[in-house]
């Protein structure tokens, strides 16, 4: 049994949107390199704001480049997990957690000016809950085991600033 890992870098999210970024290219690769025939492969988010999943590719798209169904995905969260542009629209962030990310060296970063409206991200985090960290696949005769219309997507539902992201492969297997 052998076990093989390696990270997909600079995914870059968009901010002010969610960012979909189809993966499957990558994930395909990995396993070519892994040298694994029959096993799983694993794909793992590491952010708290991000999701892995497994969705048909469907070729029509909207004006901002976003795929039908990743867009009619954004349509279904919103109705339950609507966006957060104010406070008290969810209990996150609270105070305790505003004053922790003031005390980091970087606070700089991720409240530009102090401005603690940076932080209100709760709606990336539930959605990121729902929709899951990673997804499990087989791997067949050295291949990602899907159908030809299955891809893999890595999503960033962060919209308050841009940044570069990463996702975690790891194969397991003969």
């Amino acid at each position: 049994m052998a076990v093989y890992k390696e990270q997909i870098e600079g995914l870059m999210s968009k901010g002010g949107t969610p960012t979909y970024i189809n993966i499957t290219k990558e994930v395909n690769e990995i396993i070519a390199r892994s040298g694994i025939k029959d096993g799983i492969c694993c794909v793992i988010s590491p952010h708290t704001t991000c999701g892995v999943f497994f969705e048909e590719f469907t070729h029509d798209l909207m004006p901002d480049g976003k795929e039908f169904l990743q867009q009619d995905l954004d349509n279904c969260l919103e109705k339950i997990i609507p966006e957060q542009h104010s406070w008290g629209t969810y209990y996150y962030p609270g105070v305790k957690h505003f004053e922790d990310v003031e005390s980091w060296p970087d606070a700089e970063k991720y409240l530009p000016n102090g401005d603690r409206t940076a932080l209100y991200n709760c709606d990336a985090h539930l959605r990121a809950t729902i929709i899951g960290s990673s997804v499990t696949f087989e791997v067949d005769n050295g291949k990602l085991g899907v159908g030809t219309t299955g891809y893999v997507y890595f999503v960033d539902y962060d919209r308050t600033r841009s940044r570069s992201r990463r996702c975690k492969v790891v194969i397991i297997g003969e």
